[in-house]
């Protein structure tokens, strides 16, 4: 992934993981960069009895993202839709002070943003995602994942300015297939990485400024 995105190593350039599970993968990416990681939360809206089953997805600013067509299939009603809403919602601004902290979100104005994640089955908590981002006028908007689905490349492609895909096995069922190692990440994992990239970010400013100071 890393080496597919390698042109942007250098640039005004911010790496968003999708947390969980896309902040590992986000970290990775963002070192190789020499880029600054951080956070989207995103929560999906689950359909009814199938809680993994994602019918729809939020993003703190208020983006909403609803599968229509899945919506009509389950009969799912705005009422259910509502209260899983709301219960979402509660989970995060709970995950949003767990691995911010209190610092407040990146500045996407103009910048590079390479969104990232761990997979894409139904690729909705992805979509609200972009849309939250886009709402911010980055200058350019990658999506970058290592595996998905071709129901999620064809939804999202068109709604981002580069879309990289690894691997879109015609096989495709759930994300963790694909991987040889796929326990759930932590919140604490979250954190740890969230604070090396922090580390990592802030010693490649200080030899940056070292070596301007050197050169003049």
């Amino acid at each position: 992934m890393a080496e597919r995105l390698s042109e942007y190593r250098g640039g005004d350039v911010v790496v968003l993981a999708l947390p969980r599970g896309g902040v590992p993968v986000g970290y990775e990416v963002a070192r190789a960069l020499g880029a600054p990681l951080d956070v989207m939360v995103v929560r999906k809206l689950g359909a009814p009895g199938q809680p993994e089953l994602g019918i729809g997805a939020i993003a703190p600013d208020g983006t909403r993202v609803v599968d229509e067509r899945a919506v009509e299939t389950l009969g799912v009603t705005e009422s259910y839709l509502e209260r899983v809403e709301e219960r979402e919602r509660a989970e995060m601004a709970r995950r949003l002070r767990e691995f911010r902290g209190g610092l407040p979100a990146p500045e996407f104005a103009g910048r590079t943003v390479i969104l990232v994640d761990d997979g894409l089955a139904t690729g909705v908590t992805a979509m609200a995602a972009v849309r939250a981002v886009r709402k911010q006028s980055p200058a350019k908007l990658v999506l970058a994942v290592p595996v998905c689905s071709s129901e999620a490349s064809a939804r999202l492609a068109r709604e981002v300015d580069e879309y990289i895909c690894l691997s879109e096995p015609p096989d495709f069922v759930a994300v963790g297939m694909w991987y040889e190692q796929f326990e759930q990440t932590s919140d604490r994992e979250v954190r740890e990485l969230l604070r090396r990239a922090r580390e990592q970010a802030e010693v490649g400013r200080a030899g940056s400024g070292s070596a301007e100071w050197e050169s003049e």
